[in-house]
């Protein structure tokens, strides 16, 4: 049987970028009262602005642009190699970026926490999606 390859280009780039955003809405609709509670930012009932969801499918789609092209180069096509490159990228950028928030930004750490698990939980879908993990097809014999 040969090995599996990361998934093709547009369609794999856009299905990761729509579980990114599907996943993101369910994170923040959980976590929104407590994001309130911190940041009173995040404190408004009013529904988000119409240009908002397609910018967060652009930006989703541009993290799953990238996952995919490192896929491709790294020959990431297995479920744990998926969860090991979303897992190193998780901890090189968002993990860094929050951290120094917290450092020199004073931003509460259970904020940052609630950020950094988005994060997490994108970047696995993103690189599940896009290095092609395999799922379950086939004939029975």
């Amino acid at each position: 049987m040969p090995a599996a390859t990361p998934s093709s280009g547009l369609p794999a780039v856009g299905l990761a970028a729509a579980a990114a955003v599907a996943s993101s809405t369910a994170w923040y609709t959980a976590f929104g009262d407590r994001l309130a509670r911190l940041d009173e930012v995040y404190a408004t009932d009013a529904p988000p602005p119409p240009w908002l969801p397609p910018v967060e499918f652009a930006r989703s789609a541009v993290v799953a642009a990238a996952v995919r092209g490192l896929a491709v180069r790294t020959g990431a096509t297995s479920p744990a190699e998926a969860a090991r490159l979303a897992a190193a990228l998780w901890v090189a950028f968002p993990g860094v970026l929050l951290t120094g928030s917290v450092v020199h930004e004073k931003v509460p750490w259970q904020q940052a926490a609630i950020h950094a698990g988005d994060w997490l939980v994108k970047l696995l879908l993103v690189a599940a999606v896009t290095t092609g993990v395999p799922r379950r097809r086939g004939r029975r014999r």
